[in-house]
């Protein structure tokens, strides 16, 4: 059971970035996008009638990508594990998402893995490519990492938004 349902935040090209990830991995398709109303498009700044939102799955994960304007930017404190059965995936995946992009760590063995590859896409999001030689149990896993000011406090993250999820189920 998926426990995380990410929400990506594009500038304005959300439904173009579904198309190609739902075209890179298998096993995926893209939702009807959600349009901003005359309501919602004065309150954002949006134009009238353009993509809001499309929900979309890759590899039977649930992702919502938001047109939300440049406020918000990508960094690879967010990224997604995904768990490669063959080495042939592994590489397939790295091909299509270097694409216009650029590699954090290079597609490579390492002491962790026979082949690995952390890039970030050409529309900033990371990846970090994994061959797994065991059964793969889930395979995209977000990954959040936590350095400068933040350094050390994943666990009070944790605490935190479980307490607002705990909030949330009150109402």
């Amino acid at each position: 059971m998926q426990k995380i349902s990410p929400f990506l935040w594009f500038d304005d090209n959300a439904e173009e970035a579904v198309n190609f990830y739902t075209a890179t991995f298998k096993s995926s398709r893209a939702g009807k996008p959600v349009r901003y109303t005359e309501a919602a498009a004065a309150a954002s700044g949006r134009p009238k009638d353009s993509v809001m939102t499309v929900p979309f799955e890759l590899e039977g994960h649930s992702f919502t990508a938001i047109n939300g304007g440049p406020i918000f930017k990508f960094t690879p404190a967010v990224s997604f594990f995904v768990n490669c059965e063959t080495k042939e995936e592994v590489q397939q995946l790295w091909d299509k998402l270097s694409t216009g992009g650029k590699a954090l760590m290079p597609l490579d063995k390492y002491p962790f893995s026979e082949m690995y590859g952390w890039i970030q896409d050409k529309y900033g999001l990371s990846w970090q490519l994994f061959f797994s030689e065991s059964p793969v149990k889930q395979k995209i896993v977000p990954s959040l990492l936590f350095v400068r000011d933040v350094s050390g406090k994943a666990e009070e993250a944790i605490i935190i938004s479980t307490l607002q999820y705990l909030v949330i189920l009150n109402f």
